[in-house]
C-alpha cells in the first residue's frame, strides 16, 4: 500500500481534532476526502506529509513512517496545502527553479521545471511574478511546485480554487492522468468534483471517519438511494404517497410534484402506476436519479 494509516490521533488540549483513524490507499487510486469544516481533514493530511507530528497511531507512506523516516516521506509526496504557500516576489520560473533545489533534482531541473509549466497550463504566465498572477494561475504554480519531483503520492487540499471553468478541466484532466500512476488524496468541497474524478470516498466527521466506500458502494448504501421525480396532472397528498409501499420518504415540490425517495425503485414504479389508475391521477412525468453525493454527504455528516 501506498499510505497506511492505523489508529492516527491528534489531540490539541482536549480537542480531538482527528481520533484514532485507520485506513490504506494503494497506487492508481484518487480518493476523495472529505468533511464539513472543521473534521479534520487538513490536519490528517499535516499528518501524513510529516507537517504536524501526531499524538498518537502510526502512519507510512511508501514503506516509510512519517515520524522516524520524515525526510523520505517527504521526498515521495506532492503536497498541494489549502493555504497554497507562495513567494510572491519571485518569478514563475525562479520558483519553480528554487523548489527544485529543495528537492536536490540537479541537472534534471531544467527539464522537470519545462515538463510541470507545460503539464498545469503555466505557459503563458511562466515568466511572470507569482504576485502579479491571477488566483487560478497562482494555485497552477503550487500544484507544479507539487508535482516537480514527480512524487509517488499527491496529497492536493482544495487544488482547484479560484479556478475558471476552463482551467478547472484542464486540471481536473491533469489530476485524472496523474491518478493512473499515482496515489492522490483530493479535498474538496466541491462534490462534483469528487464525483467526476474519485471512485473511492472516505468522509470525515468530528474527528473520525464515519464512510470509506468506492461512490458506488455508498449510493447503494443508503436506505433511499434513488429519487423518483413525479408530476401529477391532479393534486395528490402526503398521506397518500407516503402509504405506497416502498417509499421511505417524500418530499413536497411545486405545483403537483413531488420527490419520492426509495431504495425499491421499480416496486415505487409499479406501485405508482397502480395507484393513479385506482384514484385516477393522470402522470405526466416521471423520471429517477441516483442520489449526488452532496445529499448523501449531508445525510451522513448529519447523522453522526
Amino acid at each position: 500500500m501506498s499510505i497506511q494509516v492505523s489508529q492516527l490521533s491528534k489531540v490539541y488540549g482536549e480537542q480531538r481534532a482527528v481520533d484514532a483513524i485507520s485506513f490504506e490507499l494503494k497506487k492508481g487510486e484518487i480518493t476523495g476526502f472529505l468533511g464539513p469544516n472543521g473534521a479534520g481533514k487538513s490536519t490528517t493530511m499535516k499528518m501524513i506529509t510529516g507537517f504536524l507530528p501526531p499524538t498518537s497511531g502510526t502512519a507510512s507512506v511508501c514503506g516509510f513512517d512519517i515520524v522516524s523516516q520524515s525526510l523520505e516521506v517527504r521526498k515521495r509526496v506532492g503536497y498541494l496545502p489549502e493555504s497554497n504557500p507562495l513567494y510572491y516576489d519571485m518569478y514563475v520560473k525562479e520558483f519553480l527553479a528554487f523548489i527544485a533545489g529543495v528537492h536536490q533534482l540537479g541537472d534534471a531541473a531544467p527539464a522537470r521545471i519545462a515538463a510541470v509549466i507545460e503539464q498545469t497550463g503555466l505557459t503563458p504566465e511562466s515568466r511572470k511574478k507569482i504576485g502579479a498572477l491571477s488566483n487560478g494561475y497562482k494555485q497552477r504554480t503550487g500544484l507544479a511546485a507539487a508535482l516537480l519531483h514527480n512524487p509517488e503520492v499527491l496529497i492536493l487540499d482544495e487544488p482547484t480554487t479560484g479556478l475558471d471553468p476552463n482551467q478547472l478541466a484542464d486540471i481536473r484532466q491533469l489530476i485524472k492522468t496523474l491518478g493512473k500512476d499515482k496515489t492522490v488524496i483530493l479535498s474538496t468541497h466541491i462534490m462534483q468534483e469528487v464525483e467526476a474524478l474519485c471512485e473511492r470516498v472516505i468522509i470525515i466527521n468530528k474527528g473520525k471517519i464515519v464512510a470509506d466506500d468506492r461512490l458506488s458502494g455508498l449510493q447503494a448504501g443508503q436506505a433511499d438511494n434513488t429519487c423518483l421525480q413525479v408530476t401529477f396532472g391532479e393534486p395528490a397528498t402526503l398521506a397518500e404517497l407516503q402509504a405506497i409501499a416502498g417509499i421511505t420518504r417524500v418530499v413536497a415540490q411545486e405545483g403537483n410534484s413531488w420527490q419520492l425517495f426509495t431504495s425499491e425503485a421499480d416496486l415505487v414504479r409499479k406501485n405508482l402506476l397502480q395507484f393513479a389508475l385506482i384514484n385516477n391521477r393522470n402522470i405526466l412525468s416521471l423520471h429517477s436519479n441516483s442520489q449526488n453525493l452532496e445529499t448523501i454527504f449531508r445525510e451522513i455528516t448529519k447523522s453522526h
